[in-house]
């Protein structure tokens, strides 16, 4: 089943149709769906698919040939191996085709670091013959650093040949949710904030099983695909997975400040500093500033806050990792109801502000908002508040604030994924939070509907906004 990536197919769509030769990386964390989008891709098309292996240099090459083998090429039929990687490449113009013939190397850095000369040659047959054939050659990895830092960087040899370059992100909630078509708008929720985004994680979950079973079955049992794929992402990227699990655990269970980070941790901290600088490197984590952050805020080392950019990362460290022990011994029921049913609906707050800030966003591309928004996340701050003569300095958190470019206009957000209503006084404590200059909309997201007392005064205010998780599970672009 495929779903979502109309974007990502219209533009490999259109690179197809043009009339020149195209040179396209196309690049993405590991599970998030590159490979399936290219094999919807190439449907119909004449193209040749190589997927490459952490193979030395001549494994890689006899690889390749006995693929291309197999298309049926007679000039190759007598080939026992290609002599090199000009002729392995240039073979791809054989395809009997009269249509844009298609070569796509997937997992493309395997080949590169086996043999760092591969982007020299490439280019070099890109210059002097493939940019003047009737070809989309289309560069695939998992290996994000590697990519941004080597492939796309002025050093590589590629640098300036390719024609486009997409990152794949995961799947929005708007198309994660499709993958449960028969749950109820707050499990769809509840599954989105468990997984994410990503394909491979959805398509374990069986739609017609509920949440629990399909957390007990597919997740915290033993054996079971989810099982074991954090740590075989962890020891597939990184060198010291212990240490890492001890930095991420930290991050999933609230510690998101460098100074909390470090205090949970006692890792030392210039070490720690570059464990959080490869963590965001490979996107397992991000590091959000309050909306209206200064440029100098955001150049500081010390300020933001670390946050886990895969649900899934953040359900396993939050409630599997350290229970890990119970999970071998095949004590997933205990699990669950120890640990993760009372909370699941606190745990799944911090993806449904994520799901809200989308819902507003669609709507500013939608043109349904009075102004368009150019940022928006959360806000966190101080502010002077003066009770019987004496002035204090109080924290302020505000869920979702969106403004435009000028900061004339404003939206300031409260999510709530409770199983109680939204009331008038958390409505009036967020009205009373921030003093803005501009003009102020206030939207409230709630899971379980209004109070009569906040759909009162939201039907007589036109700058108070009340969306439904209904509301926000039907959102369509």
């Amino acid at each position: 089943m495929f779903i979502g990536r109309k974007n990502e197919l219209q533009f490999l769509e259109d690179c197809y149709r043009s009339k020149k030769a195209e040179l396209v990386i196309l690049y993405g964390r590991r599970r998030v769906g590159k490979t399936e989008l290219i094999n919807v891709f190439c449907k119909d098309k004449p193209h040749f698919y190589y997927a490459c292996r952490e193979y030395t240099d001549i494994q890689q090459l006899q690889s390749f040939t006995d693929k291309i083998r197999s298309y049926h090429i007679p000039a190759l039929d007598l080939v026992g191996r290609f002599g090199d990687w000009e002729k392995a490449f240039l073979s791809v113009l054989q395809l009997p085709a009269d249509k844009k013939k298609i070569l796509v190397i997937d997992e493309f850095p395997h080949i590169c670091k086996a043999n760092p000369s591969v982007p020299s040659i490439l280019q070099i047959l890109w210059d002097e013959r493939l940019r003047h054939e009737n070809v989309m050659i289309i560069l695939s990895g998992s290996a994000m650093s590697f990519i941004e830092r080597d492939i796309l960087s002025e050093k590589n040899p590629l640098y300036g040949r390719t024609t486009a370059t997409y990152k794949i992100l995961p799947l929005p909630y708007t198309d994660a949710i499709k993958f449960f078509p028969n749950y109820s708008d707050e499990d769809k929720l509840i599954a989105y904030s468990i997984l994410g985004g990503i394909p491979h994680y959805l398509t374990q979950f069986d739609p017609d099983k509920s949440v629990k079973q399909n957390v007990l079955e597919q997740v915290l049992r033993k054996g079971c695909t989810l099982y074991n794929e954090v740590e075989f992402l962890m020891k597939q990227e990184l060198r010291e997975p212990s240490v890492y699990n001890t930095v991420i655990e930290a991050i999933a269970t609230g510690c998101n400040s460098f100074n909390d980070i470090l205090q949970r941790t006692k890792i030392d901290k210039s070490k720690l500093s570059v464990y959080l600088k490869n963590l965001l490197e490979l996107s397992v984590i991000e590091k959000e500033f309050p909306v209206l952050a200064t440029k100098n805020e955001k150049a500081s080392a010390q300020k933001g806050s670390y946050i886990l950019t895969d649900h899934f990362f953040r359900f396993w460290y939050a409630f599997a990792y350290r229970n890990l022990t119970d999970l071998e011994a095949n004590a997933a029921d205990l699990v669950w109801e120890t640990e993760i049913e009372g909370e699941l609906h606190r745990f799944a707050s911090w993806p449904f502000e994520i799901v809200c800030k989308e819902y507003l966003l669609s709507l500013s591309r939608q043109k349904l908002l009075p102004f368009r928004i150019t940022d928006a996340g959360r806000y966190w701050g101080k502010k002077n508040v003066t009770a019987n003569g004496k002035t204090e300095n109080v924290p302020v958190e505000i869920d979702i604030m969106a403004c435009d470019r000028a900061q004339n206009n404003f939206i300031l957000g409260e999510c709530k994924f409770t199983s109680s209503p939204f009331d008038m006084g958390q409505l009036k404590a967020l009205r009373e939070k921030l003093a803005l200059h501009g003009a102020v909309s206030y939207f409230l997201f709630s899971l379980s509907g209004f109070t009569d007392a906040v759909k009162k005064f939201a039907s007589e205010n036109n700058d108070v906004h009340l969306l439904t998780a209904h509301d926000i599970v039907t959102l369509s672009e």
